[in-house]
Formats: structure tokens, C-alpha cells, sequence
């Protein structure tokens, strides 16, 4: 106890800013976002450390091509700690892998999740930012990341299902768990004004039926390098660092510098241990 109260203490000190990145379903570009983000960040001097999040279908690694041996899976099992398993990735990110096919990481008990965001408690890496890449979907795992964070950023895209479950999650996590804020990025439009008529249907919507603020804070262009970037196992930003969804990508690491670390619990690193801790998630609830 005395560790973790030392831990608290000292992450106190260091103000993080943490922020989930989240879309509602599968295939809109979540994590490209995450990766591109942290080290556009990492290349401005920042010190980023990447959550996968995804418990079961853990992917940062192997887009990164990085080879790990240790995940979250040996933190729960109390064979290291959490500092043993960060791995380093482009630019210097640092990255907490997660592990893909087990059920387990997928099924967690109450006291295991506590254990996981324990861990941080005891955290001794020095970081500035806490990306959090979270699972497709809407679980409780996915909500209570959210509610924890200090910025929730959605990622979307023009697609009829990308915008329902965009709206689907904002409901749950506005109306059930008091998050009201959130960060539009409407990812692989074709233009600007693509992007900007995307977040118009999506607010259509949330303004009408939800007590949310939605801010469209990134229009990132469908940009075929981002696929080329990707098989080579290489963000874009560092492969093809001119391209125009790089150029995309760092104009939203450089407005992220700016979202302020409020001075109230929520934003530092020691507050989002704290609520994860005591967020009493309830299963989630069909909304009528």
C-alpha cells in the first residue's frame, strides 16, 4: 500500500495527460489514429506511452512489427510488472502490449481489471501523455477507459455503420457514465468538406436526442500511402511524412498539445488509477 501510495504520489507530480481513442466498431482506423498521434506527439519532444487496449485482439505490436514476449497477460498473472513489459516502438513511443487470442484478457473478473490498473499505480517510466488505443465495441471495458480518460477522442468514418455505433457509444457514455465531451475525427474522407458534412450528420443526431459536446478536432484524407505505410509495418507519418494524411495527422498531435490538463480530478495520471478503481461498471444496458 505504502508503494502505491508512493506511486500516486510521484505521477501527481508529473502531470499526464490521458486520452482514449475509441470508434464504436471495428475497421474505422482506430489505431492507425493512436500510432500516428503518439508519434507525431514522440517527435515533438513528447514522452508517449501507447495502452493497447484491445485485450483480446491486441494488433499494436505486430502493425509496429515489433516482436514482444511479455504482454498484460504475464502483469495480471504477477509475473512482471508493468514497466517490464513496455516495449519501444517509432520515434521512441513507448508501448504496453496487450496479448490476441486469449479469452481470458477478453473475460476479466472485477478484481483482475482492478489488478491491471493497479499496475500503474507502480509505474516508474516517466511519461507526458497516455494514449489509450480501446477495443472495437461497446463494452464495459471500452466505457470505463472512457470515463477514466481525460479527452475522449471518436474515431469515425462516412459510413452508415460507423455512424451508428459512434452515436450508439456516445449514448451509453453520456447518458450512463457522465461523459459528455468528445472529439470527432473523421477519418478516410475524401475532402474536408467530406469530413465536415460526416460530423454534420453525427451532430444532427447527438444534438437532438443526447446532452453531448461533440468538437471536430481532425478530417484525415483517404491517402493510399497510409496502406502502403502499413504494409511495411511503419506509421505514415514516418514513412511518408509529406503525405496529406501525415500532414493530417501531426496538425492533430500539435492541437492535442493544446487540450489543457484540468485542474480538477480527471486528467492526471494518478486520478485515471483512481477512477478505474473505483468505477462500479454495472453490465451495460440495452438503451430504449
Amino acid at each position: 500500500m505504502s508503494d502505491q501510495a508512493s506511486g500516486l504520489r510521484r505521477m501527481k507530480n508529473n502531470q499526464v495527460k490521458v486520452i482514449a481513442i475509441t470508434g464504436g466498431k471495428g475497421g474505422v482506423g482506430k489505431t492507425n489514429v493512436t500510432l500516428n498521434m503518439a508519434v507525431s506527439l514522440a517527435q515533438r519532444g513528447k514522452r508517449v506511452l501507447v495502452l493497447d487496449a484491445d485485450l483480446g485482439l491486441a494488433n499494436v505490436d505486430v502493425l509496429l512489427g515489433i516482436r514482444v514476449t511479455k504482454n498484460l497477460s504475464h502483469v495480471l498473472s504477477g509475473e512482471c510488472t508493468l514497466d517490464e513489459v513496455i516495449v519501444t516502438g517509432p520515434d521512441g513511443i513507448m508501448i504496453i502490449p496487450a496479448t490476441s487470442g486469449t479469452q481470458s484478457m477478453v473475460e476479466l473478473t472485477d478484481v483482475e481489471h482492478a489488478g491491471l490498473i493497479q499496475a500503474f499505480s507502480s509505474l516508474q517510466t516517466p511519461i507526458d501523455m497516455l494514449l489509450i488505443d480501446t477495443a472495437a465495441g461497446i463494452s464495459n471495458m471500452v466505457v470505463s477507459f472512457a470515463q477514466a480518460a481525460q479527452d475522449v477522442v471518436m474515431v469515425v468514418c462516412d459510413e452508415p455503420t460507423s455512424i451508428t455505433d459512434a452515436y450508439a457509444l456516445i449514448k451509453i457514455l453520456s447518458k450512463q457514465n457522465g461523459v459528455y465531451r468528445f472529439k470527432i475525427v473523421a477519418n478516410m474522407v475524401r475532402s474536408l468538406r467530406e469530413g465536415q458534412d460526416l460530423f454534420t450528420k453525427l451532430t444532427r443526431v447527438t444534438d437532438r436526442f443526447l446532452d453531448a459536446s461533440l468538437e471536430l478536432v481532425a478530417c484525415i484524407p483517404f491517402d493510399n500511402n497510409v496502406r502502403q505505410a502499413v504494409r511495411k509495418q511503419k506509421v505514415v507519418v514516418q514513412a511518408f511524412p509529406k503525405t496529406p494524411a501525415s500532414l493530417a495527422f501531426k496538425a492533430l498531435a500539435n492541437r492535442a498539445c493544446d487540450w489543457p490538463i484540468p485542474h480538477q480530478p480527471g486528467g492526471h495520471l494518478e486520478f485515471f488509477i483512481e477512477k478505474l478503481l473505483l468505477n462500479d461498471v454495472e453490465p451495460l444496458r440495452e438503451l430504449r
